[in-house]
């Protein structure tokens, strides 16, 4: 078998997604998500331009071989575009190579570990009887973790905040420039600890609540308000001081009980090297689509199995429904899985990638189909072109551009 040939499409079905599609000589098709929120084309050229002029005649069952020939031939090694490039090629591979066994992905990773994967949704509100609200919309819906993120007093707009929209999930940032956005950590932090609180006298003990600082925090910061969430016992604080420092953590571990995820904006091993050898954080937290596919993540996983750390993939509205369905097979299969998030797709989105995986009970299942269990319908794709857009940036009162 070779692969004969290889096209990327990219659509906006409310939220952009690249998609990698390899084809072999016997009419055997695979997927891949190359999707990087904000830098879509960036990716799409990549690939285009620079690896899928590698691909064709290549034996597409020689996965890692592959995967090491991208990797180390270019120069250029890591980085989100490469990564999410090299990853839309892996998971693609994977996609055939399950097919051509008739079997789905999970069963080629060693078979279930579990009957379903746990999966938290977003909770939301832009005060805290709105946030009540949100957490009991999700709650209808079957889920049974939430992770909660609440407006500031006195700020205008806070990501991963949004106007309500019936669904639970994110309003796309479509626009020419960023949203730019205000931001007081002096108010955040005097703020959450009463959500957490709130929330947890309306819920109870048993609901697992998770909350995300979204990389705003300095070392002390962190561990300040890791510290004072402690009697409200969350699931976990997520990116609770930037990513890139990884030494930081031992402050904020040192400071406080509560448990930590990080690694959403990873995309090599290498940044976890510290944070696992020394047991900083409890769950890694790398996308399929944004790590280099499921060969590399699936090696974190079992890395981070030494040191009792949880793979809890990153899952928001912006990993298609293709890099999802990945995620899904291999939380199956490994048996260190932690939680997946679950932010759900539109319904133009689910239209233009039928997919089989199922959520009910409060967790996700990728489906017996073969290979992923996700296409990609080509005209409805066509009917969602590209459009141009930005995550927000945060500015503090003095005007400055917030480091997070």
């Amino acid at each position: 078998m070779k692969i004969t040939d290889a096209t990327v499409s990219v659509t906006c079905p409310g939220r952009n997604f690249v998609t990698l599609r390899i084809t072999t000589d016997e009419g055997v098709t695979g997927l891949g998500d190359a999707t990087l929120n904000g830098r879509e084309l960036a990716v799409a050229s990549y690939l285009g331009d620079h690896l899928v002029p590698l691909l064709t005649g290549r034996d597409p069952h020689r996965i890692e071989d592959t995967w090491q020939y991208l990797y180390r031939g270019a120069y250029w090694r890591r980085g989100p575009v490469t990564m999410a490039a090299i990853a839309a090629v892996d998971v693609a591979l994977w996609d055939i190579k399950a097919k051509v066994a008739g079997l789905p992905l999970y069963q080629l990773l060693g078979g279930a570990s579990r009957d379903r994967l746990t999966a938290y949704g977003h909770a939301d509100g832009r005060d805290l009887p709105e946030l009540l609200d949100s957490v009991r919309a999700r709650l209808a819906q079957g889920y049974r973790a939430v992770r909660v993120q609440s407006g500031i007093p006195g700020l205008r707009a806070v990501y991963g905040v949004h106007a309500p929209d019936g669904g639970g999930g994110t309003v796309p940032h479509q626009q020419d420039r960023p949203l730019v956005e205000d931001w007081d950590t002096d108010a955040y932090l005097r703020h959450i600890p009463t959500v957490l609180e709130a929330v947890r006298a309306e819920f109870g003990p048993e609901l697992p609540l998770l909350h995300d600082a979204h990389h705003r925090l300095t070392p002390v910061q962190a561990a300040r308000l890791g510290k004072d969430l402690e009697p409200y016992r969350p699931f976990w604080l997520e990116d609770c001081t930037p990513a890139e420092d990884q030494e930081a953590l031992r402050l904020v571990r040192r400071a406080t009980t509560t448990p930590l995820a990080i690694g959403e904006v990873f995309n090599s091993v290498f940044d976890y090297r510290t944070l696992l050898a020394e047991q900083l954080v409890d769950h890694v937290r790398s996308s399929v689509t944004h790590f280099g596919g499921l060969t590399p993540l699936r090696k974190l996983f079992d890395l981070a199995a030494l040191y009792q750390v949880k793979g809890s993939t990153h899952g928001p509205e912006d990993i298609s429904p293709v890099g999802l369905a990945a995620a899904l097979h291999l939380g199956l299969a490994v048996h260190n899985f932690g939680i997946q998030e679950y932010a759900g797709h539109s319904a133009a989105t689910r239209e233009v990638f039928p997919a089989a995986y199922t959520f009910t009970d409060g967790g996700l299942h990728p489906g017996e189909a073969p290979g992923l269990g996700v296409d990609l319908d080509d005209a409805a794709a066509a009917r969602h072109p590209y459009r141009r857009s930005y995550l927000p940036v945060n500015r503090l009162a003095d005007g400055t551009v917030h480091d997070w």
